[in-house]
Order: structure tokens, then sequence, then C-alpha cells
């Protein structure tokens, strides 16, 4: 029989753009720069998004919301992340947990990570969802402010 448990991992990144507003989990966080990106360019929601789809093996959030098309232009990833659920309950999956990591040299996002979750909870009808953020010690192209990365790995189950 086979084993209902998937596990998926995703990773995102995204370089700044002093013309956009930084969004995170669905919460704007108050920086100089946003991030540049067809969608609202929430690097926390790509990869989780992506860690989601590929547990279910089915695909990425390129394949279902590609960037050439213009109704993904600016379209919060808040709203994506309810399609990919909605894609997973008709698979038949549960969300089980999903564990975060932000890697950022600045801002500092403590502040904003509760909001960040409860927005992922609501969403995933999950109530394990873990955001962390980091820094990498001023090193590489996140160390250097070009942009903010984001790895996920979350579980499902099928029903």
């Amino acid at each position: 029989m086979p084993c209902g448990f998937r596990i998926g991992h995703g990773y995102d990144v995204h370089r700044f753009d002093s013309q956009r507003k930084l969004i995170l989990g669905g919460v704007e966080v108050p920086f100089e720069m946003g991030l540049l990106g067809h969608s609202d360019a929430d690097v926390l929601c790509h990869a989780l998004m992506d860690a989601l789809l590929g547990a279910a093996c089915m695909g990425d959030i390129g394949k279902h919301f590609p960037d050439t098309d213009e109704k993904y232009k600016g379209v919060s990833s808040l709203e994506l992340l309810k399609c990919v659920k909605k894609i997973l309950d008709d698979k038949g999956f549960d969300v089980v947990n999903a564990d975060i990591t932000v890697i950022a040299q600045k801002p500092k996002l403590a502040p904003f990570i509760p909001q960040m979750a409860d927005n992922l909870k609501k969403i995933l009808e999950c109530e394990s969802i873990n955001i962390k953020a980091t820094t990498e010690e001023r090193l590489g192209f996140t160390g250097r402010l070009e942009g903010i990365s984001s790895h996920a790995v979350a579980l499902l189950n099928l029903k």
C-alpha cells in the first residue's frame, strides 16, 4: 500500500527593486526596496507554493502561473496560494505542516513573522506553519542587499 505522506522542497529568489513594495507572507514590510517580479514577488509564498506543488508531484508555480500570462501581473501571492490549496484539495491532499526560511540581510523580519504565519495558516487550513528569518552574515547576494531568497519544506498527507 502506498504511503500517504509526501514531502516537497521549494526555493525562490527575487532581486530588490526600489520601485516596488516589499511583500513577504502577504505582509507589507516597511523597507526602502521591494522585490522585482511578475506578481507581487513574495519570495516566501513562492517557495512555499513550490514545496506544496512538489510534494503533490504537480510541477511548480511557473507551470501553473506563468510569468508570460498577464492575468498574474501584480497579483497577490496569497491569491496564488489559494489556487494551490484548491489544487491540493482536488487531488485529495491535506497540508500537515510547512517550515519556511527567509534569507535577508535587511530588513529585520521578526516583528512581521506572526502575521505572515497567520496569513498562511488561514489559507492552508493548517496550524503547523513555521517561519524563520536569517541573514548570511553579509555574504553572497543577500548579504550584499541584492535580493532575498527563501526555502520551504512541506509535508502533505493523502486523505
